[in-house]
């Protein structure tokens, strides 16, 4: 354990941790901090369940969201063969089962319009998604603002080689203490949270993504490099409330306004996290600091998980330009990679199985 703590891997030559004691009136990062942020993420859970509650699922529920979801009638041998075969894409469960509707006792129709319906049930509440997207969006609003309320008054915004003079010896303010600690809250809460949250597509990509984000806040917290930890905090938090309120518009459905407002972050992604971050912040880090610095063991492990960080953003550029792309010859913003693509069958044909007679439809489909 000494050796894993050794001041020759964690610290510049010349440095101790000694030297980076909390002395007076000035303060430093410690590892131990590092704890506190866990039992705050159940705290930061528990103030998002209230949220959701009190807030955004009857804001949802006022935007016209349901809150319940068209059952699909009872018929056992048809639930009996969805169980079976629900991992089949959705055309090939349908065309089996209509092939088959003999054994089902029903026309191919109900028995399509059944599935359709049953599929839905699987399908996460729009309000769900919307009240998810919401607290997101509500939290990376009101951490950008504590951000750029404490940012704008630190040397190194306004020259980011502070980050590096006198470096390792930087006392730790109180506000950037608290900005660390309640991000690295939140995203111990999205990592806990991310189990049971509404399915994702990319689940693997944002899991790595909270990994590599807490890692990154973790290596730059033990080093003392808090300074250049607060730039790509500030960096990577802007593009968030945009897509926050342009899915909130697409559920809602005011989809003039999601087209602009995912347009206005596709503009501040591209330039904050392809522009702004590798030229400013990762061209200070690989060019800069070498050349101030003394480099040493955990320096170049916190510039992979920099250069990680890279690769998810420009991964995440190539989907939102192909999303932009869509737009411009379909003519609105796609659906939320995470919606399902029969989102909108539950409502036909739950229409469908209305036309019919009602005396019809509850023994056809027992």
């Amino acid at each position: 354990m000494d050796y894993f703590w050794s001041e020759s891997i964690w610290l510049p030559p010349n440095a101790t941790w000694a030297s980076l004691e909390s002395n007076g009136d000035l303060s430093s990062s410690h590892f131990m901090d590092l704890y506190k942020p866990i039992p705050l993420a159940i705290f930061v859970l528990c103030i998002r369940f209230l949220t959701e509650k009190i807030f955004l699922r009857p804001l949802g529920s006022w935007l016209g969201l349901k809150s319940t979801r068209r059952k699909a009638p009872t018929n056992d041998l048809l639930e009996d063969y969805y169980s079976r075969s629900k991992r089949l894409p959705a055309a090939a469960l349908i065309r089996q089962a209509s092939e088959r509707h003999e054994e089902f006792k029903l026309p191919k129709r109900k028995v399509e319009q059944w599935l359709r319906l049953r599929r839905a049930m699987d399908r996460p509440l729009v309000l769900d998604k919307f009240s998810e997207t919401g607290w997101v969006c509500l939290y990376y609003t009101s951490v950008f603002i504590f951000g750029v309320s404490i940012m704008s008054q630190k040397s190194w915004v306004w020259d980011i080689r502070n980050c590096w003079y006198n470096y390792p010896n930087h006392p730790i303010d109180a506000d950037v203490w608290w900005y660390y600690m309640v991000e690295l809250s939140f995203y111990w809460s999205l990592l806990f949270s991310q189990f049971f949250d509404v399915k994702r597509k990319d689940f693997w990509e944002m899991f790595i993504h909270h990994l590599t984000t807490i890692a990154l806040m973790g290596f730059s917290w033990t080093c003392n490099l808090t300074r250049v930890g607060t730039l790509v905090l500030v960096i990577h938090d802007i593009a968030d409330i945009f897509l926050g309120l342009a899915k909130l518009c697409k559920y809602a459905n005011y989809q003039t306004l999601c087209d602009i407002l995912f347009v206005c972050f596709a503009l501040v992604w591209i330039t904050t996290r392809i522009g702004v971050y590798p030229c400013w912040i990762l061209y200070s880090t690989t060019i800069e600091a070498p050349q101030m610095l003394e480099m040493f063991p955990a320096y170049y492990i916190f510039n992979v998980l920099l250069s990680i960080l890279l690769v998810l953003n420009v991964t995440w550029t190539y989907f939102i330009l192909k999303i932009v792309h869509q737009s411009i010859f379909i003519g609105k913003i796609e659906k939320d990679s995470r919606s399902s693509s029969e989102d909108d069958e539950e409502e036909i044909a739950a229409m469908e199985l209305e036309d019919q007679p009602s005396s019809e439809s509850n023994n056809s489909l027992r």
